[in-house]
């Protein structure tokens, strides 16, 4: 998997933007993808939001393990942090988020209400792409105004919205760290589209997503593309097998490759193999 640096100036300038904001806000909701729990956070968002008050929100958890959800929760709990997981796809979970914010920051804006400063909750959002951050607040407006798409870089420049109970919503684009320490984490990242499949090797990329199907959810791999067994094959054996299974045959009989690797990738982000988590605790731990 080849080494994985790039920075486009668009997440330069939302870094920037993110910065000259922050004194207006009170509290700040980091939108998480549940099935990268710990990959799925930009590193960066600590040194820019500091001591803001800030909420974690697991979005597409309808598409994550449940079982390895929890275990993601209690981990964040472990370490002092509150996360909802939730799904802008069915809805599940969104009424608590504007409680919880509300609950972070409360009793200051009580407090300056006594002072005569009547003043409404401002909450920026923040996350990486291709995260729902769109969907969110689409859904807390209860209309489409925020942009979305199945694909980074959707969302462009600002937007200050007014949402339910009056509050003041900042909308920010999604933005990635300028270099990866951990080529895991991009590898991660990649699985659910959050990196652009143009700067990737998409087989490279399938031939590791099998194998980690393999490890960890070989049942769900082999009842979503028919195979008998995947405990004894590379992760590039697995991928010709799916090709053969789906027809993708080409002159000569040779399996058209990057054809499988587009469909197994697309197949995991749409949930078709099922329910996926790409992560544990105990992974990062390691």
């Amino acid at each position: 998997m080849q080494n994985l640096q790039w920075y486009p100036g668009h997440m330069a300038k939302t870094r920037r933007m993110i910065e000259d904001n922050l004194k207006m806000i009170d509290v700040v909701i980091e939108i998480l993808d549940a099935r990268i729990p710990y990959s799925g956070r930009n590193p960066n968002f600590d040194d820019i939001i500091k001591n803001k008050p800030r909420l974690l929100v697991l979005n597409k958890s309808d598409l994550a393990d449940k079982r390895r959800t929890d275990m993601w929760i209690k981990w964040y709990a472990d370490r002092g942090v509150r996360v909802i997981p939730i799904s802008c796809a069915t809805g599940a979970g969104l009424n608590k988020v504007l409680n919880e914010a509300n609950a972070l920051v409360g009793d200051k804006i009580e407090r300056e209400k006594e002072k005569g400063r009547n003043r409404t909750l401002r909450i920026m959002t923040v996350g990486i792409p291709n995260v729902g951050k769109s969907s969110l607040i689409n859904r807390l407006l209860g209309k489409a105004s925020a942009k979305t798409g199945d694909r980074p870089g959707v969302t462009r420049g600002k937007q200050w919205l007014k949402i339910k109970g009056g509050a003041e919503l900042l909308d920010t684009p999604g933005i990635l760290p300028p270099k990866f320490e951990d080529q895991a984490v991009a590898v991660r990242l990649a699985y659910t589209g959050a990196i652009k499949d143009e700067i990737m090797n998409t087989e490279l990329l399938a031939y590791s997503l099998c194998e980690y199907l393999r490890d960890n959810y070989p049942d769900e791999l082999c009842a979503r593309y028919k195979l008998d067994t995947v405990a004894e094959l590379k992760g590039y054996e697995v991928l010709e097998k799916i090709g053969r299974k789906r027809g993708f045959v080409i002159s000569g009989g040779e399996v058209d490759m990057e054809r499988a690797a587009n469909t197994v990738l697309d197949e995991l982000r749409g949930a078709k193999i099922g329910a996926v988590t790409l992560e544990t605790p105990d992974d990062i731990e390691e």
